[in-house]
């Protein structure tokens, strides 16, 4: 199955060269203070109002080139600003991905679990760019640049000049887990594909 979306979205991330990311565990008002203030000013546009509720994605592997993060703001659509790390990918594979969120209902809470990519035909995007609040994983990077200025990024999507930011020729993470408000590519491929309701008990991780 394909999804097909506009291009560009805004989003804005950070990492470390090697080694385990761990953003989750960091408050969300730190990561925007050190990645810069200029997008924390809501100088950053986005290109849809995300919806109340935050959802997980992991898979067991990401592969990716053209990489870049940065940090952003994205707004709700009564006007509340989210901080998030955005990360763009130009081209990824994402092994066993699943994707879940709960939302309240007046039936009580819903989730929604969607699984993707497994028995070695793994899910594929172009042009994707995430959202997040947190990010666990092993990473390793190729040709990492940190500390360009986030105006400058080797991607297409960039952030706002003066703002911290670093890019990448490829990236890998191993069993990734990432809390996002957004995720948006131009073309999505989830080979494999199961969505299923649930009673909002069952996550990702």
């Amino acid at each position: 199955m394909k999804f097909r979306s506009p291009k560009k979205l805004i989003t804005k991330a950070t990492s470390t060269h090697a080694g385990r990311i761990t953003l989750a565990a960091v408050p969300v008002g730190i990561v925007a203070a050190v990645l810069m203030g200029g997008v924390a000013q809501g100088q950053v546009p986005v290109s849809f109002a995300v919806s109340g509720s935050q959802f997980q994605i992991s898979a067991s592997q990401l592969e990716g080139t053209g990489f870049s993060q940065y940090a952003g703001v994205t707004k709700d659509t009564e006007g509340g600003e989210h901080s998030v790390a955005i990360a763009n990918i130009k081209s990824a594979t994402l092994a066993d991905l699943c994707q879940s969120v709960v939302s309240e209902t007046p039936l009580g809470k819903v989730g929604v679990l969607i699984k993707a990519g497994g028995g070695g035909n793994p899910a594929s995007a172009s042009d994707l760019q995430i959202g997040m609040t947190g990010l666990k994983g092993d990473a390793s990077f190729g040709a990492i640049r940190i500390g360009v200025d986030a105006s400058t990024v080797n991607t297409s999507a960039k952030g706002s000049a003066g703002d911290f930011a670093q890019d990448a020729d490829t990236v890998s993470i191993k069993n990734l887990q990432q809390t996002a408000w957004s995720t948006q590519a131009s073309v999505f491929t989830l080979t494999g594909m199961t969505l299923e309701l649930t009673d909002g008990s069952q996550g990702c991780f």
